[in-house]
């Protein structure tokens, strides 16, 4: 099986807590002003990779906390990145998304490959780019519109259900103290 990729930063530092993988998906119908990777909105555009050979890229990393599949939009190869977060989640890393649908369109799609994949999402962060709402002071998104969507609860829930940054933040110093 193959994914088509824009390309790959193995250690990104605005692509989710952390040091983390981040997969960048070729093609976005969006085209978002502003958008910060244009350069994926072009599905013929990119390069074409074995599914086994970024499964490889995955298990060789080090330092990693997770990966985050941005783009482009992930949702057009949704089958390949669940098969990925998968092996993510193997290894005990974490996974987190980027998409410009909303959650509820995503679930009232019932696209089962984008289930699929999304049952393999932590967190999501979702909606076009709002360059009208566009704000550095935002943490892990660009515009105010885009959510940070605590995917595991949010499906149990049967409603959208928001990161919570503060339990996140508490959680990884009660890590950092037992390791010291």
């Amino acid at each position: 099986m193959l994914i088509k990729l824009s390309g790959v930063i193995p250690e990104s530092f605005v692509d989710g807590p952390g040091i983390r993988f981040t997969i960048f998906t070729q093609g976005c119908p969006h085209r978002c002003e502003g958008c910060h990777n244009p350069e994926t909105h072009e599905f013929n555009a990119g390069h074409e990779f074995d599914i086994e050979e970024v499964k490889e890229w995955i298990r060789e990393l080090e330092f990693q906390k997770g990966v985050t599949f941005s783009g482009g939009d992930p949702m057009f190869q949704a089958k390949q990145c669940a098969i990925l977060a998968k092996v993510v989640h193997e290894l005990g890393m974490n996974v987190w998304a980027y998409t410009g649908f909303t959650y509820e369109q995503l679930i009232d799609h019932g696209n089962p490959d984008i289930l699929e994949f999304l049952s393999e999402v932590d967190v999501l962060i979702d909606g076009k780019f709002d360059i009208n709402k566009r704000s550095l002071d935002l943490e892990f998104r660009g515009s105010s519109n885009q959510r940070v969507i605590d995917v595991p609860k949010s499906l149990e829930n049967h409603k959208v259900t928001l990161f919570d940054f503060n339990k996140s933040k508490e959680s990884q110093k009660k890590k950092e103290v037992l390791y010291i």
